[in-house]
């Protein structure tokens, strides 16, 4: 039996998810989880470096600080499991994206987290560095899930959407006939707005359950605002992150806004969230809308969701066989599997690549 870890972290910046992994067929068989959470100081360091403001040195530095807590949290998860290392087939780490502008005449995404370190201290061999080669063959290098929830979720005969709720939002179409194109891209911002506008007002690293923003009510100018950004009305493929949507562009359109309270501002960043998503979605009728992602645990936004998106039904990924928050590390240990087999990890439908391709580079143990 091959086994597999799985290593994400977020734009969100919270900590590492690790999960162990054997694939049989369609069916996903789980041995292990762990998390591993950032140091506060090492979660301040990535959000300053995120948005430029760090020296060669902070990102040396962070590389090898993430890259040992990669490798911690898949000790961990080994250790959970009880199997010994040299069991383990592959790691796949996703590693934490710093930067990632795949449009203009230079595109790029930066993930630290030198996996070098996660082979060396673990023993086991790693891929990483996903998204490049999609980006090198003129795809936007995300969103790169797709490609799992086709092998694993999708069902000949009914329509699907897998809807992940990370620190971005993203959605991933599976037509009710399997020999359609999928298609998948990101929506806009999820957790990783609202956490930052949380921390900038209440100190709290986010708002647990929603609960903030449900004492707060929408506010239609500011949405308005919000809602007039060009990315929501751009045709896929395209993708984004805290480059675009981050505490500096809403308080940009917060001073036209002066007046409203901090709860009025989170209800309405969670209202951008549930409307944006649902104008994206290509509903359909009878389709289900699967998520993931840490958003499932912010009931307000699964509230708000199921109202925006009607009559779509809702429902959670664990109907499919895999809990919402281990979606994403699964789907990068099924991509270190492609990888090692020499087997393409794109969609080119999806990312706009120019084709398929094997993703990643290998450290070997």
């Amino acid at each position: 039996m091959k086994t597999w870890i799985g290593l994400m972290s977020g734009t969100s910046m919270d900590g590492i998810d690790a999960i162990l992994v054997s694939f049989e067929d369609r069916y996903i068989r789980v041995h292990a989880t762990h998390t591993t959470d950032y140091p506060s100081d090492i979660r301040q360091r990535l959000a300053s470096l995120s948005q430029n403001r760090g020296t060669p040195d902070d990102l040396g530095e962070l590389d090898h600080a993430t890259g040992s807590l990669f490798a911690l949290a898949a000790a961990s998860v080994i250790e959970k499991a009880g199997f010994p290392p040299a069991s383990i087939t592959a790691i796949g780490s996703h590693g934490q994206t710093l930067r990632h502008q795949p449009d203009g005449s230079k595109p790029f995404s930066i993930q630290i987290g030198d996996p070098n370190l996660i082979a060396e201290h673990t023993g086991v061999t790693t891929v990483a560095d996903f998204r490049r080669r999609d980006l090198a063959a003129g795809g936007q290098g995300a969103p790169l899930v797709p490609a799992f929830h086709k092998a694993f979720f999708s069902a000949d005969g009914e329509d699907r959407c897998i809807l992940n709720l990370g620190g971005i939002a993203n959605i991933t179409h599976l037509p009710a006939d399997n020999s359609a194109p999928v298609t998948g891209f990101d929506t806009g911002p999820s957790n990783a707005l609202m956490d930052a506008w949380c921390l900038d007002q209440t100190g709290k690293a986010y708002d647990k359950d929603g609960a903030w923003a449900d004492e707060g009510v929408v506010d239609q100018d500011l949405l308005g605002d919000m809602l007039s950004e060009a990315y929501f009305s751009r045709q896929p493929p395209k993708s984004t992150g805290t480059e675009k949507f981050n505490l500096e562009w809403l308080k940009v359109l917060l001073n036209r806004h002066p007046d409203l309270s901090g709860a009025d501002v989170q209800r309405t960043l969670l209202e951008l969230t549930a409307v944006t998503v649902a104008q994206q979605i290509p509903h359909s009728p009878g389709m289900t809308i699967f998520v993931c992602g840490g958003g499932t645990r912010n009931r307000v936004l699964m509230r708000e969701l199921h109202r925006t998106c009607s009559p779509s039904r809702i429902a959670s990924t664990a109907e499919l066989g895999l809990d919402p928050q281990w979606v994403e590390p699964t789907a990068f240990a099924w991509l270190a599997s492609r990888t090692l087999s020499g087997q393409s990890g794109n969609l080119p439908e999806v990312t706009g690549a120019s084709g398929e391709r094997i993703l990643g580079a290998v450290y070997y143990a």
